[in-house]
């Protein structure tokens, strides 16, 4: 088939590609520690059999069980001098099952990287990674396949030397282009969608896409930004069945069920793929309900994702909207519950993970990350967020204060956390250091809270930084603000409130709220006085521990008031504990209206107390 044809006919109508093969192989039985391109000699059988099994359950196109069957990948079982044959034997194995079932299926010679570094991150020269491709793809394109696949790329230097490799070979032969993405939208060697999208497109190739990756969701979204990039190139999507997870016993195994991987077909289709397939953790059964989903009429059930074009220092880049569970929260009305949560003191997290866990099992569905609270020495906020949402599978909100911090340091840590997959930030100053456990360490800042909120709102979010310099690829952080509700200067807290809403915060995180009457007066003579909405508030609920702790509250830290009858009811408690809770959950529910979210703030960190607030919140009927 030449060029020209294949076009014609991917235009027609979407081609349904296979999905994965080593998946497959060693579900039957293949041993990982072995070569899985040299089955296609030793045991036919099996290969055919997957094989099979797509075409009936209506691919379009199957790949040769080649992709890394090069001299490189080989070396690692001795293989080496037998890539021809090898890619021979793929070949034929395929034409065989495709000749007897009597079904127009187009075969595709699948190429995957070579399983080194070229130069200058390697010692492979880009004359003997060429050779190395020219080798395999020759021999596949003797056998007679239809097409060339070139997948699961994250070298951008790679993909061109392999198309490179291939077009000398051929002029005519329909070629595919694929980069594999990380959860962080880039390329293991930190290429963006638009840049792998843009420089694809300058090259001699048909189609260009992504597989592999994660699951669908963010396949469709890099989808989005490849399109934009590169308008006029067909795309291709052939994504993981989701993000792998080692289960008990070592085995790896995919989450996304075949019906949820089949209704992304359509939206795939309707983001302009031309082709449409799976890859790691996909079987027959995921392509067949691909296939039922293309061949039936009607409008994708999935959400397509939104690109916006942001300008870069004079570079324009494609970015798609990558909102966090957060943003979500917010923008769909949906109760927030999030519990602070104070770093470890030595170098353990095992106690913060086993405290994490059981506010997940209690409701909580975010986790607030403290940074040095009280100015104490404690682990690295950025490491706790990280292990939290890691382990726990909780997004983490992030205290970021601007005390003790130059403008260097805080845009580095910007980048760091963005890099974590750390995108829900808390503003604040912090606490000051005098207060802590040195109180001789710097305390100065660059830069006040409304200020920080501006850079990443208006600059770090658009791609520049402080300067207006290019930081290669727009961040997507939520930013969060504090409040009081209950300030002694209220329209002093109402000014540094609108200036933080004016320059980009999406919410506000409230100091520990335990007069109701006078926190919902603050936010009625906020909407009076400027016209407009307060931003969605997450109240800060502090279950209160005895009656000295109700005193100290009162009476030594600034902002907080806690009214005279709920200070008796402390000290008079048989159970002081709790009776806390009994208050705290009285203040939730009669503040809820005015609410979109609660952050509970446990006291000496009894956490066990903060989830039985949590009970009583019944989330699921939000």
């Amino acid at each position: 088939m030449n060029r020209t044809e294949f076009l014609q006919r991917i235009k027609e109508r979407p081609f349904l590609l296979d999905g994965a093969m080593g998946t497959l192989l060693h579900a039957k039985g293949a041993p990982v520690d072995q070569s899985f391109d040299a089955i296609n000699q030793h045991n036919p059988a099996i290969v055919a059999d997957i094989h099979r099994a797509y075409i009936e359950a209506g691919a379009d196109i199957i790949e040769t069980n080649s992709f890394g069957a090069n001299r490189f990948k080989l070396a690692e079982y001795g293989l080496q001098t037998e890539v021809v044959e090898i890619n021979r034997a793929a070949v034929n194995v395929a034409r065989r099952v495709i000749e007897s079932s009597f079904k127009p299926v187009l075969l595709a010679g699948a190429v995957g990287p070579l399983g080194v570094r070229l130069a200058p991150l390697g010692r492979i020269t880009a004359a003997e990674a060429e050779a190395a491709f020219a080798e395999q793809i020759g021999a596949l394109l003797d056998e007679g396949v239809d097409l060339i696949i070139l997948e699961t790329m994250s070298d951008l230097k790679e993909l061109e030397t392999a198309v490179t490799a291939a077009r000398s070979l051929s002029k005519t032969i329909p070629i595919v282009a694929q980069a594999t993405f990380t959860r962080d939208d880039r390329t293991m060697l930190g290429h963006t969608p638009d840049t792998i999208a843009s420089s694809l497109a300058q090259l001699d190739v048909d189609v260009i896409g992504i597989n592999c990756s994660g699951g669908p969701a963010q396949v469709l979204r890099l989808l989005a930004v490849m399109r934009a990039a590169a308008p006029d190139m067909p795309l291709a999507a052939a994504p993981n069945a989701g993000w792998p997870e080692q289960v008990l016993g070592g085995r790896v195994m995919y989450p996304a069920t075949p019906d949820y991987f089949g209704k992304y077909a359509r939206a795939f289709a309707e983001s302009g793929a031309c082709i449409i397939g799976g890859c790691c953790g996909t079987t027959d059964a995921h392509i067949a309900a691909m296939r039922q989903q293309l061949d039936t009429p009607g409008p994708s059930l999935i959400t397509l994702p939104k690109v916006k074009m942001v300008t870069q220092a004079e570079k324009v880049t494609a970015v798609a909207d990558q909102p966090t569970n957060l943003a979500q929260h917010l923008a769909d009305n949906r109760f927030i519950a999030t519990v602070e949560m104070s770093p470890p003191k030595g170098a353990s997290a095992q106690r913060l993970l086993e405290a994490a866990r059981t506010l997940k099992n209690a409701g909580a569905n975010f986790l607030n990350i403290a940074d040095s609270p009280l100015a104490r020495m404690r682990m690295s906020a950025w490491a706790a967020a990280y292990l939290v949402q890691k382990r726990i599978g909780l997004e983490a909100v992030l205290h970021f204060p601007t005390r003790g911090r130059n403008l260097l340091r805080v845009q580095g840590d910007l980048l760091a956390a963005h890099a974590m997959d750390i995108r829900n930030l808390f503003v604040v100053m912090g606490d000051p250091t005098r207060i802590g456990d040195y109180p001789e360490a710097m305390d100065t800042y660059d830069i006040v809270p409304s200020g920080l909120i501006q850079l990443i709102k208006q600059q770090f979010n658009q791609g520049v930084d402080k300067s207006g310099q290019s930081i290669d690829q727009p961040t997507n952080f939520v930013v969060g603000c504090a409040v009081s509700l209950t300030p002694a200067n209220p329209e002093r807290e109402m000014r540094l409130l609108r200036k933080k809403i004016r320059n980009g915060a999406d919410f506000a995180l409230t100091q520990p709220v335990f007069d109701p009457q006078a926190a919902q007066a603050f936010v009625k003579q906020y909407e009076a006085e400027f016209g407009e909405p307060i931003l969605p508030l997450v109240a800060g609920i502090k279950p209160l521990f005895n009656g000295r702790n109700a005193e100290f509250l009162h009476n030594e830290i600034p902002g907080i008031h806690i009214p005279a009858a709920m200070r008796s009811r402390m000290k008079e408690a048989v159970n002081p504990q709790q009776e806390g809770v009994q208050i705290a959950e009285e203040i939730l529910a009669e503040l809820r209206p005015i609410l979109h979210g609660v952050y509970m703030i446990p006291a000496f960190g009894r956490y066990d107390l903060v989830a039985d607030v949590l009970d009583s919140l019944q989330l699921s009927s939000d």
